[in-house]
């Protein structure tokens, strides 16, 4: 069970300081701070358009659950969206706020602080529920995950990323605070609890999410786990350790988002208009990517 003060630690984290805004250096809240942070989050996490679609989203109601500097955010106002944004801190907030008057974005449907855990909204409420690296940093992920579920249409989309457990990046914190202080015997899972960004981090395998979604009302869940430079990075002071994780990435491979039931029949013969091929009723998880990756990127559509 989740320690009972955990989510205010974790809120008293976040609230020092929103994930990226330690890559500006800039006075804080100016257009230059604001440009920093989304010049880092992109070039740092270049996937994240290809994931998140923002432009797909024109005139839809769309929920970030999580919005931290706002970098994410502001694209769903740039792309025309209606969208709503929530946040466990008011640190958050003040950026998000002051960062659509420095870019006179049209103003959110709402902005607010509120628990990803009870969210204050309606059931079908969302088309889209959007949720980037911020779920495995609520005490009760499962819950948090089933309340972003609730608020989103039957036939509406989720979108979240979640860390990966056995990844390069978790291997390296594992090396840095177990194994090199004497205590090889704790587990992933306990380094980065304690280790990674707030208190109460978790991260998880593809076994782990297809089985918290599965409980939910969505189908074609998807997996896929991108490397990030904090895999490729991992213990760049020790370049022979660097060496062993880029070629464990390598050998990892790529698996790739193909299957048969994507795809049509064509008479090549005949010239006749292609034909759907016959799609099961229900689609198996996929999981692609890099395995050793530590993002998982996670969509999946709630069943109408």
């Amino acid at each position: 069970m989740p320690e009972p003060d955990l989510k205010e630690q974790v809120r008293r984290y976040w609230n020092q300081q929103s994930c990226d805004t330690q890559a500006a250096a800039a006075s804080k809240f100016t257009l230059e701070y604001f440009e920093e942070i989304e010049t880092f989050r992109y070039r740092d996490q270049p996937f994240i358009h290809a994931f998140a679609q923002f432009s797909r989203y024109r005139g839809k109601k769309v929920l970030e659950v999580g919005f931290g500097a706002g970098t994410d955010f502001i694209q769903w106002l740039r792309a025309g969206a209606a969208a709503t944004g929530i946040d466990l801190t008011q640190e958050a907030l003040d950026n998000v706020s002051r960062r659509i008057q420095q870019y006179h974005l049209p103003a959110p449907e709402k902005i607010c602080v509120a628990d990803a855990e009870n969210l204050p909204f309606g059931e079908n409420s969302f088309d889209l529920g959007y949720s980037f690296g911020v779920l495995h940093h609520s005490p009760d992920t499962a819950k948090a995950v089933a309340q972003l579920v609730r608020v989103i249409r039957p036939g509406g989309e989720l979108k979240i990323m979640l860390y990966n457990r056995h990844s390069v990046y978790a291997v390296n914190q594992w090396i840095k605070h177990a194994a090199l202080k004497g205590r090889p015997w704790k587990s992933l899972a306990w380094v980065l609890w304690r280790h990674m960004e707030s208190p109460g981090t978790k991260a998880f395998t593809p076994k782990e999410i297809f089985a918290m979604l599965s409980r939910l009302p969505l189908e074609d869940i998807r997996v896929h786990t991108e490397p990030t430079s904090g895999d490729y990075l991992s213990a760049s002071a020790f370049p022979p350790l660097n060496w062993c994780n880029r070629l464990a990435l390598r050998l990892a491979g790529y698996r790739h988002d193909w299957a048969w039931m994507d795809f049509v029949d064509r008479d090549a013969r005949s010239g006749a208009m292609p034909a759907p091929r016959k799609t099961p009723a229900k689609l198996p998880p996929r999981h692609t990517g890099n395995a050793l990756g530590f993002y998982h990127c996670i969509s999946a559509k709630k069943s109408g």
